[in-house]
């Protein structure tokens, strides 16, 4: 069975190296861009349905708004990379990790409602200036928020990995696996060094995510607000991010089953913890890299 797992995680990361390689991504990309601007053109035409009183425009509009949700979160977006790469780099309940991803999604809405009427309501802004107020201001913030996740993980993974590589003494102080010898435990086990999470490190990711407001909700914000109609506007932003948070879920679900496979055969012991603690370090250079690219773009 181990080696079942073994060959598919194996299978899984060579697929997506190919899919890199190749330029996959990229088309997966301008797929994903091309299906946002179709259901923006949806999403005018329902608001002007709505506007005229069609009651079926509503349901229209909450579709087309989740699927553009959908449509977003399946290109490139800092969201993914972040909750992708926590839930590979450290040992989160499934439903914890969904509740996080959800909760992240949520706060876009509510940052792109908050920036909306504080612009509109106090500062008086145009849609341009408040995209501008998000793209130079809010982006850099939320990808230099996740880079320093990005390397809080590397130091937490150095840091684990030091204490698992440590001489182990001979105490009986200590509490981790089981000695052969005496009976007693030396080292933390595998199990003992994952099952540390906190709510600061879920908010953390989810200030992270949620700083940046989706541009397609601030579409979506101005234009019911200038139209008379902005509770349906608050409406479609949340079900655009439901649909972001659907996408961003799967990802965090998948890396964290793909992250349970590869260590299936160590779990349990020493070894284990130094593997768990090399991913962890692994996964926080991924995701300090790449929001180093995209804070460097934004800037």
């Amino acid at each position: 069975m181990r080696r079942i797992i073994t060959l598919t995680v194996l299978a899984v990361v060579l697929g997506l190296a190919l899919m890199w390689l190749t330029g996959g991504f990229a088309e997966l990309g301008l797929w994903a861009a091309s299906q946002q601007r179709a259901f923006q053109n949806s999403i005018a035409i329902s608001l002007r349905g709505a506007r005229a009183g069609d009651a079926g425009a509503v349901l229209a509009l909450v579709t087309a708004c989740f699927a553009y949700g959908l449509a977003h979160a399946a290109g490139p977006g800092h969201g993914k990379v972040l909750i992708g790469a926590y839930g590979f780099a450290r040992r989160v309940p499934m439903f914890r990790l969904s509740l996080i991803a959800l909760a992240a999604s949520l706060g876009q809405a509510v940052t792109a409602i908050a920036l909306v009427y504080a612009g509109v309501l106090i500062l008086n802004l145009s849609r341009q200036a408040m995209v501008g107020v998000t793209e130079q201001v809010f982006a850099p913030v939320s990808y230099g928020a996740i880079a320093a996740i990005g390397l809080w993980l590397v130091w937490r993974g150095l840091r684990r990995l030091r204490g698992a590589s440590a001489p182990q003494v001979h105490s009986h102080s200590d509490h981790g696996e089981v000695c052969a010898s005496c009976g007693h435990a030396h080292g933390p086990t595998l199990q003992q060094v994952e099952n540390v999470n906190s709510l600061r490190e879920g908010l953390a990711l989810i200030a992270g995510i949620a700083i940046r407001p989706c541009t397609g909700a601030l579409f979506v914000l101005i234009i019911t607000w200038q139209m008379g109609i902005a509770l349906l506007g608050v409406l479609g932003a949340f079900a655009m991010a439901i649909g972001t948070a659907a996408i961003t879920i799967s990802v965090g679900l998948a890396t964290t089953g793909l992250r349970g496979g590869m260590l299936a055969g160590v779990a349990g012991s020493t070894r284990g913890a130094q593997i768990a603690a090399v991913v962890e370090m692994v996964a926080g250079c991924f995701v300090a890299f790449l929001a180093a690219v995209l804070l460097l773009r934004a800037i």
